[in-house]
């Protein structure tokens, strides 16, 4: 969890601009330093740990300080230091002022290895995969009727652990979406996963889902897709998502029809005809919560 946001600008016309984002963040105003490194190291950092803190500065010595410290360090681009090298930043902001706490949040989980919390619902709770999910996935999947429908995972476990390393940093790393895990509040089980993601040939993202057996007809599919679905629409601005279902998985057919799908017509991926499905505005929802 990021507790503490360290401002080491070197400009310091942006002096201003930090204390707007600080009257800004409300509660999360006394997590934000700023100064310069000098200052910082007398303060100390044992009010948190080294990995809970993330870096921002303008200069591309300090970036490269910070980075051979292993600390998590952003770059900030103004009209001052545009001749500064800060190519080295795995992330770089403007305008603070105007950024939430969520924005940096998201920054340190991204460089910390953490996974996004991308929606809440009543019984679930939906967050990027990690690679301890992945033994999990197998339990899931070892009920035939899962890939049925749909694929399967590698034979091997150490395939599908690099398949989902690089899931996570080229996907999640580059779109910010993708193909989230489920976990249940109730017990902390792993129940499914679902997510929005691009098919090869098609102009649209897709929503996919699958839920484990014990947990289908409860409705967690429908609880979930709808906030992913809004997630999508309101976070991501998706004015269009598509579903492709093969005609005789009923169960999925009138699961999209209740989340506000319409079919458009069928559609043809790799050898395998699908019936395809558009949803427009989350106000074409038409099932009940």
């Amino acid at each position: 969890m990021l507790k503490k946001i360290v401002f080491l600008l070197e400009d310091e016309g942006q002096s201003k601009a930090v204390e707007e984002l600080k009257k800004n963040m409300g509660f999360y105003n006394k997590k934000i330093f700023y100064g310069n490194l000098n200052d910082w190291k007398e303060e100390g950092t044992e009010k948190c740990a080294k990995d809970d803190i993330l870096f921002v500065t303008d200069s591309s010595a300090l970036l490269c300080e910070l980075k051979k410290r292993g600390d998590y360090a952003i770059a900030l681009l103004h009209e001052n230091n545009r001749t500064e090298d800060l190519s080295g930043a795995a992330y770089a902001i403007t305008d603070i002022e105007e950024l939430s706490w969520d924005s940096f949040e998201k920054a340190y989980q991204r460089m910390a290895g953490k996974p996004w919390k991308i929606v809440e619902t009543e019984r679930c709770v939906i967050r990027e995969t990690i690679v301890e999910d992945v033994e999990k996935f197998y339990g899931i999947y070892a009920e035939p009727s899962i890939t049925y429908y749909m694929e399967g995972l590698f034979a091997n476990p150490a395939d599908e652990i690099e398949y989902t390393k690089k899931y996570i940093q080229e996907i999640y790393g580059f779109y910010g979406y993708g193909l989230w895990s489920i976990l249940c509040k109730e017990n902390g089980e792993m129940i499914g996963r679902a997510g929005l993601s691009w098919r090869p040939g098609f102009d649209m993202p897709e929503l996919g889902f699958l839920i484990a057996v014990p947990y289908q007809g409860k409705g967690y599919a429908y609880e979930v897709c709808r906030a992913i679905l809004e997630y999508g629409e309101q976070e991501l601005g998706f004015a269009k998502v598509q579903a492709l279902v093969r005609e005789e998985n009923r169960a999925s057919i009138c699961l999209c029809r209740k989340l506000g799908f319409e079919r458009e017509g069928r559609v043809e991926d790799k050898g395998i005809w699908y019936e395809w499905y558009v949803r427009e505005r989350l106000g074409n929802d038409r099932g009940e919560p």
